[in-house]
């Protein structure tokens, strides 16, 4: 067997069946084999980076490997962000990376690989001879998972057409730990302080997303009488509950600021408490904090806490309600009938609307997409200023079906992301970006939705700037022209790539687009124009 076809065979024996990619000189021969002879679909992308932020969306939206490819030199150095960014996120992802020959010392695209991929906090899995490939990939795919990172497997280009060992590798594939249960002594500590407290507040992270996690986190919360709260990253995960208090941190709504400040505990499982989440630790002063995790680094990683369990969420939330039971340790009755009374009267809706005839506000823009989209959707944002009203007022039916996109802090990564995401989640996708976010990493992939028939739904809200760049300008009293441009009309640009585009300049107008979405047969894109100096 050639060594193009034996990598093909080996990335389909480890469950691969979707890759996306850009081919090139030292990986064409490997995806052609992969559609070819193992029946895998190739999603192919227009740039680099589009395909491993379409690998890091795809592994979100199935809980499972992203894999994504490219070539080899000016190909791997275009990924760099978005491997940051899955670095950032921790995603099990696989990126198979041609490489110059050894003896091609005067090839141009000559770089040194593992030198470009180490600094982004990546591994790097060398290809070591063409008789090795089975096991060199076996050990690549285990890697990304147990170390829930980003691999590149790094191939060189010369052992394309030379005679390969294949070895089917079905006894190599990776299987997921069974779920990490604490001893009972282990949770002393915890038990003392949770048995203890007056007005304790749950909070989860991504850490309860399994739907078992979940139901026990909840029942640990309402054993003691606390309301719950979640990470930005577990958003909507207690959605329905009358006592949710939404994002806990710097997002909060003032109820939720009232009752964190009120409590004297906080009980937090599978979440991180870093600085968003605490408010600098701002939000911690003067309670006692007990932290769960099954990651062992991630306890008192960002903040000091009482009582530090290593454990699965789940399994140690059912525990501790099982030593409450056996002490008849009373319910607290912090999460009381008033609570739920006042969450349940608070509205998104509760604003002045800065919409003009031309313009419209960004709020009420959201809350009309939100009703009018399918709930049961996967939802992307792209980063821009625009970002802090939709962390707060779009909805997703589970934590897995939003995607972060802003982990490095970079604008244009949406759009790669909300590819795999509509390729992987089977469900409608829906994109929120801003025009520059478009403009850098959004324009070129659109036309990739429309060539693999996704259901995307792009929404942009166009302040024609760089609004974050804006504002700081507005601030100090200067002129804002350097953050400002000029761009085309995007509807045409959207039809013109093959895509159906709309511009709204008002609600009205907005609605009549909404009410023809039902209706889509291509990805869309939704032209929402805003005044940068009438963002709330």
């Amino acid at each position: 067997m050639l060594f193009h076809e034996a990598i093909a065979r080996s990335l389909a024996d480890q469950g691969v069946t979707e890759i996306f990619g850009l081919l090139g000189d030292a990986n064409l021969y490997m995806m052609d084999s992969f559609v070819k002879v193992t029946g895998g679909t190739f999603y192919s992308v227009s740039n680099e980076a589009g395909g491993v932020l379409a690998a890091n969306g795809y592994a979100r939206a199935t809980g499972g490997l992203g894999v994504a490819t490219v070539t080899h030199g000016p190909a791997l150095t275009n990924t760099v962000t978005a491997l940051v960014e899955s670095v950032r996120e921790r995603t099990p992802l696989l990126l198979v990376a041609g490489d110059t020959a050894a003896v091609d010392k005067e090839n141009f695209q000559n770089i040194s690989q593992r030198d470009v991929v180490l600094p982004t906090g990546a591994g790097f899995e060398q290809v070591r001879s063409v008789d090795t490939a089975c096991e060199d990939v076996a050990v690549a795919v285990r890697r990304a998972f147990t170390e829930q990172r980003p691999i590149v497997l790094n191939v060189p280009v010369e052992f394309q057409w030379q005679e390969a060992t294949y070895t089917p590798a079905s006894g190599r594939r990776w299987h997921a730990p069974q779920p990490f249960v604490p001893s009972l002594g282990s949770l002393d500590a915890a038990l003392g302080i949770v048995a203890s407290t007056k007005r304790p507040v749950v909070l989860a992270g991504r850490g309860v997303w399994d739907d078992e996690a979940r139901a026990a986190v909840l029942r640990f919360a309402r054993r003691i009488g606390a309301p719950v709260a979640t990470t930005l990253r577990a958003r909507d995960l207690f959605r329905g509950d009358p006592h949710n208090l939404g994002v806990h941190g710097t997002l909060s709504h003032q109820i939720a600021l009232d009752t964190i400040d009120k409590a004297d505990c906080l009980v937090a499982f599978g979440a991180s408490l870093n600085k968003w989440t605490t408010a600098e630790g701002a939000l911690l002063d003067g309670k006692a904090v007990v932290q769960v995790d099954s990651d062992l680094a991630a306890l008192g990683r960002h903040q000091p806490v009482d009582a530090a369990v290593h454990g699965d969420s789940g399994a140690v939330a059912d525990l501790l309600i099982e030593q409450l039971d056996e002490a008849e340790v009373k319910p607290t009755g912090f999460a009381t009938p008033e609570l739920a009374q006042r969450l349940s009267e608070r509205s998104d809706a509760d604003f002045k609307d800065l919409g003009t005839d031309t313009t419209v506000d960004i709020r009420s823009a959201i809350l009309r997409i939100d009703a009018a989209f399918p709930q049961d959707r996967s939802l992307v944002f792209d980063a821009g200023r625009f970002i802090f009203n939709c962390f707060t007022m779009f909805h997703v039916e589970h934590p897995r079906d939003y995607h972060h996109t802003i982990n490095f802090g970079s604008i244009g990564l949406g759009m790669g992301n909300a590819i795999g995401a509509a390729a992987g989640g089977g469900k409608p996708t829906l994109l929120v970006t801003g025009d520059g976010g478009f403009m850098l990493g959004g324009l070129a992939e659109f036309n990739t939705a429309v060539r693999h028939r996704l259901d995307l739904v792009v929404v942009m809200f166009n302040d024609s700037a760089y609004g974050a760049e804006h504002i700081q300008f507005r601030n100090k009293e200067m002129d804002p022209t350097p953050s400002m441009f000029d761009w085309p009309e995007f509807a045409p640009v959207a039809d013109a790539l093959g895509g159906k585009g709309y511009t709204v300049r008002n609600l009205e107008e907005l609605d009549a687009v909404l009410a023809e979405l039902p209706h889509r047969d291509r990805p869309v894109l939704i032209d929402i124009k805003v005044d940068p100096d009438r963002v709330a």
